[in-house]
């Protein structure tokens, strides 16, 4: 049977239509065809080329209708066809006028939104945030000790005294703990045990070597707390980063390798390195490591003349306390101290960001200024 896209263009003899009834069915599959055409009318352009189709005097689908259906027709069949024509048109007529009316009524809400926003403007500047200089040098920090083969662990802020201070061979009534005088929870009576706010990451230490048997490799990097009043070198809350390795055969020698890479890629290849003899429970032997002055290049003197006021005069700056881990805490871990060495080392984040940036107050790592801070992108 021939498609409703021409059987327009044919008789209704040429069709077999010769009943009145068959000629509403033919006029449904002619306004079901333009239903569809006038879906694709979106624009001026393609509502012309619809319009012209359906209404045009040459070809348009309405005057083929009316040559090939009603002027060909029986007289009993042009008052039906005529009829169906007649409503056919109307509702094409209508339809195509609302259609160049909405199509008309887009252009214009799309022109006046053009004209609302004018788009040669540049957009609006959205400020992008980037990381705290702490985090920045925990970073550079973190990179430069995995690069040598140690992995990362983080741990609870909130310590028990056995990992804070026991473990760590600082029993209870141990002067050392008056220098670390921190902050206990107030917690509910029948408490298990007391809480305090960790004064060091070593803590981690403990943890992680109850966990793991050698070989063990691990910096601690973290917050911590001690009851300091708050000066331009001094904070009850700062950061910390601990260092730990435990292995067989582990020596003094392997230790300053190690702490000598690390401040040489921190500072820069040109710094000098030195120990000196110090105390801690949980290292023996114990020292201070000390950098050659970043600021007046190991000489004590300024670059205006007089002394440098960052090393005082001296030429070194105190860098952080280190040394071999002391046999005794081995015991708490349950490692044999006769098979087994290491060394542990602990930094203080801050005071390594206010040499290598120059900063003389340590407070302003606190005090979210953002003109401070965008310094550092």
């Amino acid at each position: 049977m021939a498609s409703s896209e021409n059987k327009t263009a044919r008789t209704l003899a040429d069709l077999g239509v010769t009943q009145p009834t068959q000629v509403s069915a033919l006029f449904l599959e002619v306004r079901t065809r333009f239903e569809s055409d006038s879906l694709l009318a979106r624009d001026e352009s393609s509502w012309k080329h619809f319009r012209d189709a359906w209404l045009g005097r040459k070809s348009g689908v309405l005057t083929q209708i009316t040559d090939n259906w009603l002027k060909t027709a029986t007289l009993e069949m042009k008052r039906v066809v005529g009829a169906a024509l007649n409503e056919l048109r109307a509702h094409v007529e209508s339809q195509i006028e609302e259609r160049r009316k909405a199509i008309e009524s887009g252009t214009q809400e799309t022109a006046a939104a053009r004209d609302r926003f004018d788009l040669s403007l540049p957009g609006v500047i959205r400020p992008l945030g980037s990381h705290h200089l702490i985090g920045q040098v925990f970073q550079q920090i973190e990179d430069i000790f995995f690069s040598i083969g140690f992995s990362v662990v983080e741990g609870p802020e909130i310590e028990t005294p056995y990992y804070n201070f026991e473990a760590l061979n600082i029993p209870e009534f141990h002067p050392v703990r008056d220098d670390m005088d921190t902050f206990y929870l107030d917690l509910p009576k029948g408490a298990a045990q007391p809480l305090l706010l960790r004064t060091h990451t070593s803590p981690m230490q403990i943890r992680t070597m109850e966990k793991r048997q050698p070989p063990v490799r691990v910096i601690v990097p973290g917050k911590v707390y001690r009851r300091d009043n708050p000066d331009a070198t001094h904070s009850f809350i700062f950061h910390q980063v601990e260092g730990l390795a435990v292995d067989q055969d582990i020596t003094f020698c392997d230790f300053t390798g190690t702490i000598e890479y690390f401040v040489k890629q921190f500072f820069g290849a040109g710094v000098k390195t030195r120990f000196r003899p110090s105390y801690f429970p949980f290292t023996e032997p114990s020292v201070e490591f000390d950098v050659s002055c970043i600021f007046c290049g190991g000489s004590g003197s300024a670059a205006g003349g007089g002394t440098c006021s960052k090393c005082k005069g001296s030429g070194w700056i105190e860098l952080f306390g280190a040394g071999m881990v002391d046999p005794a805490v081995y015991g708490f871990v349950k490692y044999d101290a006769k098979k087994v060495s290491g060394f542990a080392f602990g930094m203080g984040i801050d005071r390594l960001a206010m040499l290598k940036y120059g900063i003389d107050d340590i407070q302003v790592f606190f005090q979210n200024d953002v003109r401070f801070l965008r310094q550092f992108p």
